[in-house]
Formats: structure tokens, sequence, C-alpha cells
């Protein structure tokens, strides 16, 4: 017998019997988006390496760590990691933006090479939202009142909350990270190697270390909040007035920055508790100077992205009333001569008068109890049995199969009608 091959550690599959709750929190996604007017754009899984080293910063661990990087010929490509790089590349490519605003979002497998764990793994999926060319907070609070209304419609409104913060223009963070630097160079006895790494490349990520003692230290250092520039001060109080006044709740978290180099003025989080040490629900906020960055007009942007592996998992330990619609709503079951095609003929009539309804042919041959035990097992609502006599006399009979009713025998030309009725 020939050895069995793994999928590879850190990339899942998705069974049959979890895809409805996949398809369920993809409808919600995709509802919410289009009822706020945004548009779906689709990106390559495969980009060219440095777009992500430009973007996100060759010194974030995304970067440096945790990338699938591979050369095809003399181009070195990279399995994209996240979504807004490649957003900003095709808007820029494609003139989307110039002179122009636009709404955008996407959906789809990101690749990071970490060590998986639940909720956290190699290839991720994500929901992501861009918005180019709007300057005001107006857009933050969108954003933010967007991703509010997702939770109630996906029944986790009461187990998330939401952090935020502003980390100001470039010319702040400068000044702000060498007093940052200075005060935590006098803890370094505190860090690990690479959190000590960190201090000369990246000191603002250390800010939401793990480590409980270091944590408990920064609660005295510098805050970003006090050396915000006056643009950024006012954009953010504009924001949280928006927020308090449609009823909003958050928590100010000045340790908050976003792990990638791309950010300024608003980041926010969607955090639980719900789901132990994976506590991110969603997370975003401004680019400002992204798109200039990578080669375009200077242009405003914002967005966020959420892990949908941890939306799954949170909807299935907080949402206990969520009902997800079967596989099958229908199960021709048919034996006995010209009973077949006749199922085939009915199956087709169905699925063209009533799209929305859920049909399933047997196909697999076998006596009505095998058919039955079959349709049982897959939690078919209703059986629809044909055989010779049916064939003869052009009738169908209807059975039941979860509450018990009655089985009725229908004419085949009034099948459809009562179908509708059901369903």
């Amino acid at each position: 017998m020939a050895k069995t091959i793994q999928a590879i550690r850190g990339m899942n599959d998705c069974a049959p019997t979890e895809s409805p709750l996949w398809q369920w929190i993809e409808a919600k996604v995709r509802h919410v988006l289009a009822s706020y007017g945004y548009s779906e754009v689709r990106m390559p899984i495969v980009e060219s390496t440095p777009l992500f080293a430009r973007a996100i910063g060759e010194v974030t661990d995304v970067v440096s760590k945790e990338m699938y990087t591979f050369w095809d010929n003399d181009e070195q490509l990279t399995l994209r990691p996240e979504g807004t790089a490649g957003c900003v590349r095709a808007a820029i490519e494609r003139g989307w933006i110039y002179n122009n605003e636009q709404r955008l979002w996407y959906m789809g497998p990101m690749f990071r090479h970490e060590r998986p764990q639940k909720g956290r793994y190699r290839q991720f999926h994500q929901a992501g939202v861009e918005v180019f060319g709007i300057a005001n907070p107006e857009i933050d609070a969108e954003l933010i009142i967007l991703t509010a209304r997702l939770w109630k419609e996906l029944g986790i409104d009461q187990h998330v909350s939401l952090q935020l913060n502003s980390i100001g223009s470039l010319e702040a963070r400068a000044n702000y990270r060498s007093a940052l630097v200075a005060f935590l160079e006098n803890h370094q006895d505190l860090m690990s190697d690479e959190e000590k790494e960190r201090l000369g490349k990246n000191p603002l990520r250390i800010l939401d270390t793990k480590n409980e003692v270091l944590q408990e230290v920064l609660n005295g250092a510098p805050k970003l909040l006090d050396y915000l520039d006056d643009e950024s001060r006012e954009h953010f109080n504009q924001l949280c007035s928006l927020l308090d006044a449609m009823g909003v709740k958050y928590e100010i978290n000045p340790k908050l920055v976003r792990g990638l180099d791309y950010y300024n003025k608003t980041v926010f989080e969607w955090v639980t508790s719900a789901l132990g040490a994976q506590g991110t629900v969603c997370g975003g906020g401004r680019y400002d100077g992204l798109v200039e960055q990578l080669g375009g007009h200077a242009t405003q942007g914002v967005g966020f992205a959420m892990g949908l592996e941890r939306l799954v998992l949170l909807v299935q330990e907080v949402n206990k009333e969520i009902t997800l619609p079967q596989a099958v709503d229908l199960y021709l079951v048919y034996a006995g001569e010209g009973a077949t095609l006749n199922a085939f003929q009915i199956a087709e009539q169905i699925r063209t008068e009533l799209p929305q309804v859920r049909v399933m042919t047997h196909c697999s041959g076998g006596k009505f109890q095998k058919q039955f035990k079959r349709a049982d097992k897959i939690e078919a609502k209703y059986a629809l049995v044909i055989g010779e006599s049916e064939v003869q006399a052009k009738t169908v009979v209807v059975k039941d199969l979860r509450n018990g009713a009655e089985q009725i025998t229908l004419s085949q030309a009034d099948l459809v009608a009562t179908l509708k009725t059901y369903f």
C-alpha cells in the first residue's frame, strides 16, 4: 500500500460538516459590506516580494521571519501574508484611485510561516476592507460602525470590545520613538533577546509585549498620545466624538500600535476574551502614506482585516442560537422501470422553478429502505418517492422525514405548486 500524504502543517482542510458555518459567516460579511456600498476586488495570492518589504516594513516580523518566499527564474515572489499591500498595488496599477475615491473589500487566503496554534495557521483566511481618497475621520468612524454592525449580525457583539488609539504622523512617531527608547534602555534586564532586537529596529512593537513584568513597567512609559501632532489629535478627537454620538463603546489603549509599518493616525482592534490568548478578531487603521510609498499619487487610505478562522471559532463559542441551512431539502428516492428518468426530470423541474430549494437525487441504486436511510443520514427534510406505479400514474409521494407528518401523494403536475407552500 502506498504511503499516505498528509496536509502541510498549519494548512487545514475544511470538512463538509464545517463549510456551512463558513458560508454563513462569509454571506453575512458580504451582506453587510454590500449594504454600505463597498465593491469587491480580487487580487492574486502571489506578488513580487519587494511589494511587501516596502509596504509592511523590512524589520517587521512578517517580512523578516514569516513570509513564504521563492524564486521564479530571476524574480523573487511571495505568497501574500496580508491583503492591503496587494490591494494598493492593484489600485495604483489599474488606475482605480487616480483622482477618485474607492471603497473596496476582498476575501481569501493569506500565508505566514509561524507556529500553528488554535486560531492562527500558516494558511489562514481574511476578509479585508480598503478605502482610498478620503481624509476625514468620518470614514474611520464608518469602518468601525460597519464592523460593529457585522458583530450584531453574527451574534457576537456582546463578546467583542473596541480598542482605539492614534499613532500620529511619521514625525510625531519619530519623536515618540526617541522618548520610548530612552525609557526602555533602562529596563533591558527585563527584555527577551527578541525584545532587545526590537529596541533597535522597531521599539513601538515592544508596547504589545506578552511579558507581564515588562507590561507593568510600560504603564509608566511615555504615552504616544502626548506626542501627537495637532492634526492627528484633532482627527482623533473628531473620530471619538462621532463614535460617542453613535453609541459605539471603546477603550483608548495608548499601547496599541499595530504590527505593520504603514499605519498612521487611527489604529483600532476589536478583541475578545472568549478565545483565550488569541484575542484579536479584527484590526486596522489609517495608512495615508502607503499609496505614495508604493509609487502612486499621494492618496489617503484606511482599512481593516478580520481573520475568518477566529470568527468561526468565536461564533461557535458564543452564538448557540445560530441555525445553519441543511445541505438537502428534497431527496429523490426512486426504483423500478422508468423511475430513474422520471426522478431526474422532476428534480430538474424543481431546480428550475424553485432555485432556492436544495435537491439531491439518490444515484446509488438499491432498495427503497437503503435510500431512505441515506436520506435520513444526510438530514434531508423531505423524500420524494417514485416507483413504477408513480411513473404510470404520473404521481409522486412526499414523505416528511423530520416532523413525522403523514406522507401524501400528489400528481406530478401539482408538485411544484405544493412545494412552494413548503419553502
